[in-house]
């Protein structure tokens, strides 16, 4: 039931739990050739200790470092602002600004956050970075948690989401379903390659490591609720795939403990996406815009995956206004069935 309520799909514990250790390999091979490209010698556990402690990849711990880090968090989002064009056919009119936490709630702040922009237009959309802790921010993540938070992640999908006209208030405003808002986030970071971001292999190997934690997700969370693994099982997993510590690993399977299937929508939530963007390639041929299907994910603010899959097979033959119509109906439809529920925390 909370697989049905995350995913707003129909995938088993099983399917679920298979598709991560299927990803986990994936992407591990992929982690493999970057380690040839920069003709690092070791096993993929070494490149992982390597990634984690060379300071290069950490901005000095003093203002001037912590400064540097926005300034870098800046010019990615600024490059990916000029590409827009080429990939989206509507873009958001609120304008989207790159902060420091401040210092009052840094400690207790994540990492990276997105926060929406005020409806009225008086305050702009905020890419927040926290700085307090400069090891916690490694420079080959930099792009890929601009990406996913900023442009073309969560502000592209938000932003637009709140300046729909011709919706109900509440479906401009609404963020819960997880699977596609932070299946949007992660399928941005891959975008961004396609973007041209990423050209530096490091930060190629930045953006496979947090699509490698979405995978591990998929494992650990049904393994500890589905398989039974206990806290220790999970944490080992983590310790033997993905670069992290005891006490990061110890702080994430917590999370997942307490919070059954919610950290399976990221990464089914973006296979999603990549599947209908793939289906409809393959049914327009010649006549598939990407930008087009872009404007279609996004042209109905927050949804179940399932009714995404509808919208986006529809649009092309039909247009979105006709689909708005029928999508109240849809929506009642599901509720009654139980597959939305009540407002989930992101």
């Amino acid at each position: 039931a909370r697989l049905r309520l995350f995913t707003t799909t129909n995938m088993s514990a099983d399917e679920i739990h298979n598709t991560g250790l299927a990803a986990v390999a994936r992407i591990h091979e992929e982690m493999r050739a970057i380690m040839r490209q920069v003709y690092f010698t070791g096993d993929l556990a070494a490149f992982f200790q390597f990634m984690e402690t060379d300071p290069r990849f950490y901005v000095a711990d003093t203002a001037d470092g912590r400064a540097d880090y926005v300034r870098q968090a800046t010019a990615a989002i600024d490059a990916m602002r000029a590409r827009l064009p080429q990939y989206f056919g509507r873009l958001p009119r609120a304008p989207l600004e790159v902060r420091p936490v401040e210092p009052f709630r840094e400690r207790a702040a994540g990492l990276a956050f997105y926060e929406r922009p005020a409806a009225d237009g008086s305050r702009p959309a905020i890419y927040y970075v926290n700085t307090f802790d400069v090891h916690a921010i490694a420079t080959y993540q930099l792009e890929a948690l601009a990406y996913h938070e900023g442009i073309p992640g969560h502000h592209m999908q938000i932003a637009i989401a709140q300046e729909l006209e011709g919706v109900p208030r509440f479906r401009r405003f609404l963020t819960f379903y997880t699977a596609y808002t932070e299946g949007w986030g992660l399928y941005a970071e891959r975008l961004g390659k396609e973007m041209g971001g990423y050209q530096d292999p490091y930060s190629e190997f930045g953006r496979l490591v947090l699509e490698l934690r979405r995978a591990i997700r998929l494992v650990v969370d049904t393994g500890l609720h589905s398989k039974r693994w206990t806290r220790q099982q999970a944490i080992d997993y983590v310790l033997a795939n993905q670069p992290a510590g005891e006490r990061e690993a110890g702080r994430d399977i917590g999370r997942y403990i307490v919070n059954p299937g919610q950290a399976t929508a990221y990464m089914v939530g973006q296979m999603e996406i990549l599947r209908l963007r793939e289906d409809a390639r393959t049914a327009m041929g010649a006549r598939f815009s990407l930008s087009g299907f872009h404007d279609a994910v996004l042209a109905n603010g927050a949804v179940p995956l399932e009714v995404l899959g509808e919208l986006v097979q529809d649009r092309p033959l039909h247009g979105v206004g006709r689909r708005r119509v029928d999508l109240r109906d849809r929506l009642a439809r599901l509720v009654a069935v139980g597959v939305l529920g009540p407002a989930i925390p992101r």
